[in-house]
This record gives structure tokens, C-alpha cells and sequence, in this order.
């Protein structure tokens, strides 16, 4: 396996960035829509998967250095990754007042493709040089 956790790693961080464009959830009362990078309606939610993508850009770049320091850097970037995926899950799903959103399919694709990035950085494909 950690012959293709770089392209695995790789294909993640593409699919978490995709998925930040597509909607997390939907709250019928008030017909509100919140995906990644907008939210429809009157209620300033700001863009909860920018922070993701740009945590999913630098991963990328680190997933394709072939040094020690980046695979140990890209460890701590993509726990971070799956830190904000579980705050904006956490937020976005919360039942204010009794009223649930339906949480969308994007919202789990993101916490997925965030998890699989982090097993991939655990995993790194780096070759070790023998020092004589």
C-alpha cells in the first residue's frame, strides 16, 4: 500500500476539494442551502470549506515532495485538515432550537476523503538511503 499512498493521498485531497464545492446540508424551514464555499439565503455563513481546500492544496504539494521533512510536515497539515472537516461537521450539523438540517452527502464525502488523506501521510512511500 505505501507504494501508491502518494496517488491515494493525492486522489483525497482532489476529492476533498471537490467535494467543498458541492452542498452539505439543507434546512427546509427557512429553504437554506450550505456548501462548502457558499450558502444560499439571508444567513452569512461564510465559506466553511475554504480553510479545507487550502489545507488540500498544500497537502497535495507535500504528497509529491519526495523529502522526510515534507511527509512529517504533510502529517501535521492533513491532521489539521480532518480537525476543521470534524469542526464544520460538528457546527453545520447541530439542531438549534429542535430544528435538524438535513446533512447532504457532501458533508460525509469530506470527512472520508479527510481521513483517507490522514492514513495516507501516516504511510508515506519515502526510500531510505543507507549512510556508510
Amino acid at each position: 500500500m505505501t507504494k501508491y499512498s502518494k496517488w491515494v493521498g493525492l486522489l483525497a485531497a482532489v476529492a476533498v476539494i471537490a467535494v467543498c464545492y458541492q452542498p452539505w446540508i439543507y434546512v427546509p424551514r427557512v429553504s437554506l442551502e450550505i456548501g462548502g464555499m457558499y450558502a444560499t439565503g439571508k444567513q452569512n455563513f461564510g465559506r466553511p470549506g475554504l480553510m479545507n481546500c487550502i489545507l488540500a492544496g498544500v497537502a497535495m504539494i507535500m504528497f509529491l515532495l519526495p523529502f522526510i521533512w515534507a511527509k512529517r510536515t504533510n502529517i501535521f497539515i492533513v491532521a489539521f485538515n480532518i480537525a476543521w472537516a470534524v469542526r464544520n461537521y460538528i457546527l453545520l450539523t447541530k439542531c438549534p432550537m429542535g430544528e435538524c438540517p438535513e446533512v447532504k452527502m457532501g458533508l460525509y464525502l469530506l470527512l472520508l476523503a479527510s481521513g483517507v488523506m490522514l492514513v495516507m501521510a501516516f504511510i508515506p512511500d519515502v526510500v531510505m538511503k543507507e549512510k556508510k
